[in-house]
């Protein structure tokens, strides 16, 4: 228990529970601010061990794995002589014991020979026993997540499409498979204000010529028309920067390799969306007839 640090008086419910600091977040492409929460590190200890890095996992892995087996070597060593064949009893004998204990090797050379070196040891393999269930539950977590290999152009375009201005944005399949019943949805965020005044985040979703594929394997635009119903029609550049207009696009799918439904997204700050530009196209035909893409120009633009 103990009084939050901002001097609000507000008292802090568990252990390890703390107001955070000011930091940096990002949400999608957008950074952001955070500050004033109540954070509990081993409340969120699942969430942060699926979202940080593979580098940081094994580091954060590997440290659990040395300050157990140094708390473990601790113990034995304060025993009277628990473990044979420790002659001298030196800590890094315990210690080398211990790694074997606590990772059920077990090479037989030491073995615990007094009641509290027994006990010891019996701990120490409950809780081998027990995190190396867990670790091996979240490293198979993190390695069957699905995860969609969708590549996403950098600049959504604007310009005409079969004679009429047109929102469009591309993206392509990296892996080649087929993702089946693919279903794509953009969304506009941007700030309007109130009949109060007050500046609010409203997000509205552009209807797509197409929202739906049946198999999702190469590449796939999407077109939003800037007709009347068109939240976006009239609108330029600067009206854009003026709402801090923001994309984001949803795709979803059925991957039919990993026989699981993945999900890709993308946003785009107004600054990114470039007017009067068409894509370059990507696709053609070789002379052996098969379809080629070439995904070097995949984000290329020019002006039309």
């Amino acid at each position: 228990m103990g009084f939050a640090p901002n001097g609000s008086g507000k008292m802090l419910g568990s252990w390890g529970e703390r107001i955070s600091k000011e930091r940096v977040v990002r949400v999608g492409g957008r950074e952001i601010v955070a500050e004033g929460l109540s954070l509990s590190f081993w409340a969120d200890i699942s969430h942060r061990c699926m979202t940080a890095s593979w580098p940081a996992f094994i580091a954060g892995a590997a440290f659990l794995f040395l300050i157990f087996n140094a708390v473990f070597a601790l113990f034995y060593m304060v025993g009277n002589q628990p473990i044979s064949n420790v002659t001298r009893g030196d800590y890094i004998d315990y210690l080398y014991f211990s790694i074997e204990t606590l990772s059920t090797a077990g090479y037989g050379d030491m073995h615990p020979q007094t009641h509290y070196g027994h006990f010891i040891a019996t701990v120490e393999l409950f809780t081998g026993i027990f995190s190396m269930s867990l670790m091996t539950g979240l490293v198979f977590a993190r390695f069957s997540r699905p995860n969609a290999r969708l590549l996403f152009a950098n600049n959504p375009v604007i310009s005409n499409h079969e004679g009429v201005p047109t929102l469009m944005v591309r993206f392509a399949n990296e892996r080649h498979n087929i993702i089946g019943n693919a279903t794509a949805r953009l969304w506009m965020f941007r700030n309007v204000v109130t009949s109060e005044g007050h500046t609010i985040r409203r997000f509205d979703e552009l209807p797509l010529l197409r929202n739906e594929s049946p198999a999702l394997a190469l590449s796939w635009t999407l077109f939003h028309i800037l007709n009347d119903n068109s939240p976006l029609h009239g609108l330029n550049a600067a009206d854009f920067a003026d709402v801090k207009m923001s994309l984001v696009v949803v795709v979803s799918g059925y991957d039919v390799v990993a026989a699981q439904t993945i999900h890709a997204r993308k946003s785009y700050d107004h600054p990114e969306i470039l007017f009067g530009h068409r894509y370059v196209d990507v696709l053609s035909t070789a002379q052996s007839g098969r379809v080629r893409i070439d995904y070097s120009r995949f984000h290329d633009t020019f002006e039309g």
